[in-house]
């Protein structure tokens, strides 16, 4: 197998590819490093010297150098993952805009992605008769991936504890409470019944109600508390629509339950990615704003699509109208096969709804919930918090009357009663200030979803302007699809058995520049 930085070099550029942009390149060394160990490098003089890498498709001076070192663990797992569900959306055969478009990446990242796994399960390079760079994946990647990778192996693991972490630290915050609550009226029943010996039928009757209170408890519940499955269980037996255990519904008040709109950011670019992958890579400022996160409706620029440009490398130009548009030149080249044409142009008899081609057509942003709870469960969380403040406030104010005895439960609960203050004031306090922090963010969230889907209403019914500027960014749209025919060199083979296809190939370019002349 040989390496492809061994047999090309490249030219950057950010000009579409023509024939004079090809350059002659020179006879690789035979005493250069190998990057593949234990292949024999034995190169004659190839004969396609006028074939170079595109500049956006892959970086030659950083080889694909499978070795002892797994250099998928050196990426971030978020980027590996969605380079991954790339790969396998595309069948496993992918140029880096397939992957770009369809996992929302920067193009370095998804390149730097794809020879890392390529490094690490075998996979090997394709060239195109254009120069376009494919990555070639076998079927079973992800499991020789598993094998190699120790990180692989470790993260469920790591998952699993982070998870179970989680829900111990939302339970113990529950627990808290019905401790702190015990602790509250065991002391103040404590200090009732050491008044005196007259009080002592009142200090019974103190105890009656407390006992009263507990009537209800069963020790077996300690055991199902803190039993993370027993309540999933249970749901799957009485009612499915119940959330949580009483004591993660306390956590779940206080602090709630987690942002819904995580990952909201990673969806936004692989809705933009796909978007423009599926309208042959050229689009309108128009057409991106159902999916970014614009001030105000009336604009007087497109700097907005910033950000878009310097993402998946794309460039403005200038229509036969002089409307500006915009061309994506590394998602127009595909690998997929779902895409008859070689060149596919899409046509003015369209709609917007059918140009969206099957991609949500403006990004939504999901409410912020205070709490997850029903109603019931955040009565009895808030029952019981106010039992709990109330507790706190009554036990301060016996202890400030009351002598504190050297030693003992009382002097232990004197130490620790400031604790107990500032657990049951925080306990109403921060999810006041949440819920006020979580209504202004709804409403931003709800400004901004009604933008963009008012955005996506001006596309489904255009004016005259807006529809020829449209329409012309279809006309200029295309979509290369770079088939099997189209290959022209591999890693897979040795290079010795591709000198022949070499020369027929160099044959044939010389004849159509001879034409061209």
């Amino acid at each position: 197998m040989a390496s492809l930085s061994s047999c090309f070099t490249m030219s950057p550029t950010k000009s579409r590819p023509t024939v004079n942009s090809f350059a002659r390149v020179p006879t690789p060394r035979p005493a250069a490093a190998a990057p593949f160990p234990g292949v024999s490098y034995k190169f004659p003089n190839f004969k396609a010297s006028r074939l170079v890498v595109r500049a956006s498709s892959v970086d030659v001076t950083t080889p694909i150098r499978p070795g002892a070192a797994v250099e998928t663990d050196k990426l971030p797992a978020d980027v590996r993952n969605r380079t991954m569900d790339a790969v396998d959306g595309c069948g496993g055969r992918v140029t880096l805009g397939d992957v770009a478009g369809r996992a929302g990446l920067k193009l370095n990242e998804a390149q730097k992605a794809l020879q890392a796994l390529a490094a690490d399960t075998d996979g090997f390079l394709e060239v195109s008769d254009e120069g376009d760079v494919l990555y070639v994946f076998p079927k079973d990647y992800r499991t020789k991936l598993a094998a190699k990778s120790f990180r692989l192996k470790i993260e469920p693991l790591v998952d699993k504890t982070k998870s179970t972490a989680e829900y111990l630290i939302r339970v113990s915050f529950g627990t808290a409470l019905v401790a702190s609550v015990v602790v509250v009226y065991t002391t103040i029943i404590l200090l009732l019944s050491s008044r005196s010996d007259d009080d002592r039928r009142e200090r019974r009757s103190s105890r009656s109600y407390g006992s009263g209170f507990n009537m209800y408890f069963n020790p077996i519940d300690l055991f199902r508390i803190w039993d993370p499955y027993y309540y999933r269980r249970r749901r799957e037996q009485v009612d499915v629509n119940e959330n949580m255990n009483f004591l993660e519904s306390i956590f779940s008040f206080v602090f709630g339950d987690g942002d819904p709109n995580q990952g909201l950011e990673e969806e936004r670019w692989k809705l933009i990615g796909q978007y423009i992958s599926s309208n042959g890579g050229v689009v309108t400022a128009e057409e991106l704003a159902p999916y970014l996160d614009i001030q105000t409706k009336d604009v007087n620029d497109e700097s907005y699509v910033l950000p878009v440009l310097l993402k998946f490398d794309g460039q403005p130009e200038i229509d036969e109208e002089g409307n500006i548009v915009y061309r994506f030149p590394s998602l127009q080249r595909t690998a997929s096969s779902q895409r008859s044409g070689r060149k596919e142009y899409v046509g003015r008899s369209k709609r917007w709804t059918d140009w969206v081609g099957g991609v949500q057509n403006y990004l939504e942003e999901k409410k912020l919930e205070f709490s997850k709870t029903n109603a019931s469960e955040r009565a009895m969380v808030i029952g019981l918090g106010g039992l709990n403040l109330f507790g706190v406030i009554v036990l301060g104010a016996m202890m400030k009357e009351m002598p504190i005895t050297q030693g003992g439960w009382i002097q232990f609960v004197s130490s620790i009663f400031p604790l107990l203050q500032v657990y049951a004031g925080s306990f109403f306090a921060i999810p006041l200030v949440r819920w006020f922090l979580v209504s202004k963010s709804n409403a931003e969230i709800e400004k901004r979803n009604i933008l963009r889907k008012e955005f996506a209403k001006v596309l489904e019914l255009p004016d005259l302007s807006l529809r020829r500027k449209i329409l012309s960014a279809r006309d200029m749209a295309q979509k290369t699809v770079i088939g099997q025919d189209r290959i022209v060199y591999s890693t897979e083979r040795d290079i010795i058995g591709q000198e022949i296809e070499a020369e027929d190939w160099e044959r044939r370019f010389r004849e159509i520049e001879n034409k061209s002349e």
